[in-house]
């Protein structure tokens, strides 16, 4: 568990060495979703066996070309699951998760593929190659999804956004829930869960797909492993995105820099508000902050989490009987 703590530490660090940069230009937010909407297409897809490259998949994805030679079904695999990454950003700003947006993000990726099984659960019993434990069966499925829902909302704001993504991640692929594509939905809800709580996707390439199926085989005993292998994750992607940034901002080039941006960085309005509310009201917890500031708490969250992080609050006591403390009031000029 230190290992994990440890790792866990090192994806917050690194965030919050992402958000000196943050908010992006509109036009740098555009083109890093659509460079991680083809990645993500990509390595998804291509852990379940779909033969098109990267650079196909782009094709595929932004031109709506076909490649000559590959399966049909590739392309809608493509297509759809792209469809689908958009969809997560939609609901990043939600209240909460709910069954409608799982049903939603299968019936977008599986739509061409099947239409009449697209966003509906399985009615049959599927056996997973290779693995030595059975899923949900069918009829329980529908109260399955509900507690897996339940248990997500309840926990947002309770674990580490890296061991929450991981766990639903774990949670949803136990299930079964769907005829196929699961593992693409799967990844799609992980990714959902670190969006929404301030966090950047991760990418799991194909080259580690045998790690990746041996880690969640082994979460049946041990959870800790596939919580250790989806952080290695977060961070190597992490990693990725300091890279880009880097190489786009000449005037940030080391971690000193770094962290000196990230602390002089002006708060946004949204931010300011919250500092507000949280000066006026010290025991408010996320869902009254939400409410006070008329915003969602996933909004809530991700800005709590960079005053935070850039020392102008900090958390007295636990999270139910605690408090807030102002620690430095935003400079004025």
């Amino acid at each position: 568990m230190k290992e994990i703590t440890e790792k866990f530490q090192k994806t917050d660090e690194n965030n919050r060495l992402l958000s000196a940069y943050r908010p992006l230009p509109p036009e740098t937010l555009k083109s890093l979703r659509e460079y991680y909407r083809v990645g993500l297409t990509y390595t998804s897809n291509a852990i379940e066996g779909n033969s098109l490259t990267e650079s196909e998949t782009k094709v595929v994805v932004e031109d709506g070309l076909t490649i000559e030679g590959k399966p049909l079904r590739d392309h809608y695999e493509a297509v759809g699951h792209a469809k689908a990454y958009d969809y997560i950003y939609q609901i990043t700003e939600k209240a909460e998760l709910e069954e409608e947006d799982i049903l939603r993000l299968h019936y977008l990726f599986y739509q061409q593929i099947d239409a009449e099984k697209a966003g509906q659960y399985r009615n049959v019993k599927v056996y997973i190659s290779g693995s030595h434990y059975s899923v949900a069966t069918a009829s329980k499925i529908p109260a399955e999804m509900q507690k897996l829902v339940k248990w997500y909302n309840d926990n947002e704001k309770k674990l580490h956004p890296v061991e929450l993504a991981a766990e639903l991640h774990k949670r949803f692929v136990f299930i079964h829930p769907f005829i196929d594509g699961n593992g693409r939905v799967a990844r799609l809800l992980m990714n959902l869960a670190l969006l929404r709580n301030g966090y950047t996707i991760a990418i799991i390439p194909a080259i580690l797909r045998h790690e990746y199926i041996y880690s969640l085989e082994t979460a049946h005993t041990r959870p800790e492993v596939f919580t250790s292998f989806i952080a290695d994750r977060v961070i190597a992607t992490q990693l990725d995105l300091l890279r880009l940034m880097r190489e786009s901002d000449d005037t940030v080039n080391d971690t000193v820099n770094d962290t000196v941006k990230a602390d002089s960085k002006p708060l946004s309005k949204t931010e300011q508000t919250i500092l507000k509310a949280i000066g006026l009201h010290p025991d408010y917890s996320y869902e009254k902050l939400a409410a006070h500031c008329k915003l969602s708490r996933p909004t809530i969250a991700r800005s709590v989490k960079t005053l935070q992080n850039n020392n102008f609050i900090r958390r007295i006591g636990s999270d139910k009987t605690g408090r807030w403390e102002i620690i430095k009031e935003e400079e004025q000029g």
